[in-house]
């Protein structure tokens, strides 16, 4: 309890809203980036006229961090940008190792993160490359439902077709096209809360995708990797 006080003390609370750039690409930082409220991505900047890719995105109860936890500070490959009005703890790397060292079990948790990032990552990848526009698509929908959920269901409506085609490698015109489609089967629908997708999107279009079986659990890699955040500090603006 008084390692989890003393981190929460020695990091920064901050609160970004919509499109806010949090950090960019190439930037030096010694923080990592945890998340208490909303949802970020994972931005690689395009080169030569070609768009930005979203190559991720860091949930409520996630955390983003450097290729190694070997040095205090490292220069980031890849832009972070809140999808969604955010609240971001910036913890720094240097107490958290100081911490890993106290306690391996946060040091695993750290690991398991890294993993199972890297395995959603290589699972994007093989989507992009295999899968017909439509069923990806799908799969996007299917996958927001889980990362930016709102109380009735479905997914935040404020997560815009750019930022699906920049997830899913499509332009936003095979997005706006492929969600009409959709819509006109009744398989998703719009209202005031958000973008509903029915439960039977995934069987229609492709076998579902279930996070829980696809990839090892994260749950309990969060738990060991940092300690709870205040859920009172965790309000988005």
């Amino acid at each position: 309890m008084t390692d989890r006080k003393a981190l929460i003390q020695c990091s920064e609370f901050r609160s970004y809203r919509r499109n806010d750039l949090v950090m960019e690409a190439d930037e030096w930082t010694d923080r990592m980036y945890c998340v208490t409220g909303g949802l970020l991505r994972v931005v690689v900047r395009g080169r030569a006229g070609n768009a930005d890719v979203t190559t991720d995105f860091i949930r409520r109860g996630d955390l983003f961090h450097g290729p190694v936890l070997s040095d205090d500070r490292y220069q980031a490959v890849s832009a972070l940008v809140a999808a969604l009005p955010s609240s971001v703890y910036l913890v720094p790397v240097a107490a958290v190792r100081e911490l890993c060292s106290k306690h391996p079990e946060m040091a695993l948790g750290l690991v398991d993160l890294t993993l199972k990032r890297m395995g959603l990552l290589r699972r994007q990848m093989r989507r992009i490359s295999s899968l017909p526009a439509a069923a990806l698509v799908s799969r996007v929908l299917d996958e927001l439902t889980q990362l930016a959920p709102v109380s009735s269901g479905g997914y935040d409506k404020r997560i815009t077709q750019s930022v699906i085609a920049s997830y899913s490698g499509l332009s936003r015109e095979v997005v706006n096209k492929t969600m009409r489609e959709l819509e006109s089967r009744g398989v998703v629908r719009r209202d005031g809360q958000g973008i509903h997708v029915g439960s039977d999107l995934a069987s229609t279009d492709l076998e579902k995708l279930s996070p829980a079986t696809d990839e090892p659990s994260i749950e309990d890699s969060r738990q060991r990797a940092l300690p709870r955040q205040p859920d009172s500090h965790g309000s988005n603006n």
